[in-house]
């Protein structure tokens, strides 16, 4: 069996998780038939992904937390940008949110309009469809 024999620098594990709770979203989107796109260069566009069903496009920024409560306050790391929806994954957890994209600087993640799911992709559809 394979096993990884060198350390990974914090900074690079910090890129691969969160890249994998991007990629995770990239394969629920497209099992429900969205086409994705993923950008070559993110820096300040906030887009983590596009995705479309073909007249209309989305923008969407991927955030993960350490959450301590659903309560806890999540700032607007995309001010200024075209991005539509936001999702939240709690690391330390199982659990997030879908969220269109607020204007204020900071907002609780479960705050009214926020949709929580579980993180596997029937529970997650779910919330992203309620999203008007």
């Amino acid at each position: 069996m394979p096993r990884k024999l060198t350390a990974t620098k914090d900074g690079t594990l910090k890129t691969l998780i969160n890249t994998s709770y991007e990629m995770k979203v990239v394969g629920w989107l497209m099992q429900d038939g969205w086409q994705v796109f993923t950008p070559v260069l993110d820096n300040g566009h906030s887009t983590d992904i596009l995705i479309s069903d073909g007249p209309n496009y989305h923008r969407i920024q991927i955030k993960t937390v350490d959450a301590a409560s659903e309560d806890q306050w999540v700032d607007n790391k995309w001010k200024g940008s075209h991005v539509n929806v936001v999702i939240y994954f709690a690391r330390n957890s199982n659990w997030g949110y879908v969220a269109h994209a607020f204007s204020t600087n900071r907002e609780r993640l479960n705050a009214k309009g926020h949709i929580k799911f579980t993180d596997n992709k029937n529970d997650f559809l779910k919330a992203f469809h309620k999203l008007d």
